[in-house]
């Protein structure tokens, strides 16, 4: 099994429903690090770096919206298959198709108000942790 650290992004139905608790309750209980974590303020320019995949589908507009209605708390975390057991915790995409017992099953809305973001892949994962995290934020144990 390979150590990884994966991007968790806190989104603000999360914040604003006070659950950034429960959620963290949850990775811990993977027995992952918490190696870097912070409050972000999503603006414009960092929205479409971040959600490029998407800037062109009709409800960005009302996304963005939604990414800016409060902080987001980001958070880097590692162990064995992080990435993996991170989504597998948060459930699909689409909080209406994920499982009770999973953080979107259990608290999301749908495909948009889905509580949680967490990178796809070890490559996307290094992107996003640099896109949040300067090298000194994260630590190792």
């Amino acid at each position: 099994m390979a150590t990884e650290t994966t991007l968790v992004l806190l989104k603000p139905d999360c914040v604003t429903r006070r659950l950034c608790g429960e959620v963290i309750r949850r990775l811990e209980g993977l027995e992952l690090d918490i190696v870097g974590i912070k409050w972000i303020r999503f603006d414009e320019a960092l929205l479409r770096t971040h959600y490029a995949h998407i800037i062109d589908r009709p409800f960005f507009p009302k996304f963005s919206l939604f990414m800016t209605s409060a902080p987001v708390m980001a958070l880097a975390l590692s162990g064995e298959e992080a990435i993996a057991r991170v989504r597998h915790l948060f459930g699909p995409t689409d909080s209406r198709l994920a499982p009770k017992g999973t953080v979107r099953g259990d608290f999301g809305v749908d495909a948009m108000v889905n509580m949680v973001h967490a990178s796809d892949s070890p490559a996307s994962a290094a992107t996003e942790l640099g896109r949040f995290f300067a090298g000194g934020e994260l630590f190792r144990r």
